[in-house]
């Protein structure tokens, strides 16, 4: 399994669909909104936990095409679902490296961004803390969604469709945390929902993920 995570990094970074292009995205996102709405510091202050969250959300879905896709059109998908590793587990690994590719950058970079939107000073360590635990489950989510579309051509606007629905209760609470974090309120609740919606996710869905895979290579 650490061979296959580390194949997964390797195309990631040599394909440069994913660590670049998403925080690609993310930068102009943050660029772009004052530049639209005006650059009022309150107004940002106010809007600032969202689009910084709703850009993370866009920028892992850019690349959740490929985490199956490549591996189905080379024949390596059949191969990993009849090798001695549980198909469940590759789920889980595929999930993890993209995660590695495209939340955990983001994370660490969202701080940054989080100054050309004038974000309050207490919210920078709940926007950290709220993209660390609810940017894995974006990964999960996605893969899962993946998995329902994997062998379709053109399926990244169903993906799209498919996944964005479910990422709705991650990108409330996640937004939430970080809002209420910046107005110095308590944030027991919602980081407790965020983190519940991560560990749900990433208990139930790498088998619905395997079984929607053994489906679509029948």
């Amino acid at each position: 399994m650490i061979a296959l995570l580390t194949r997964d990094l390797q195309l990631a970074f040599r394909a440069g669909g994913g660590f670049g292009l998403g925080l690609a995205f993310f930068l102009l996102a943050a660029v772009l909104v004052p530049l639209g709405v005006g650059p009022e510091g309150a107004t940002l202050a106010k809007i600032a936990p969202g689009i910084l969250w709703v850009g993370a959300l866009l920028a892992c879905l850019l690349s959740l095409d490929r985490i199956f896709a490549l591996d189905f059109e080379d024949g390596s998908l059949d191969l990993l679902a009849t090798s001695p590793i549980p198909l469940e587990g590759v789920v889980a690994v595929k999930a993890l490296a993209h995660w590695l590719v495209t939340g955990l950058p983001l994370t660490l970079v969202a701080p940054v961004l989080g100054v050309l939107l004038n974000l309050p000073g207490p919210g920078y360590p709940w926007l950290v803390a709220s993209l660390a635990a609810g940017t894995p489950a974006l990964s999960v989510i996605g893969a899962f969604g993946a998995a329902l579309t994997v062998g379709i051509k053109r399926g990244g606007l169903l993906l799209s469709l498919l996944v964005l629905p479910l990422y709705v209760p991650t990108l409330i609470f996640g937004a939430e945390v970080v809002r209420r974090g910046a107005m110095g309120v308590d944030v027991a609740v919602p980081i407790l929902l965020l983190s519940g919606i991560t560990a749900g996710a990433l208990a139930l869905l790498p088998f619905a993920a395997a079984a929607a895979i053994r489906v679509n290579l029948r």
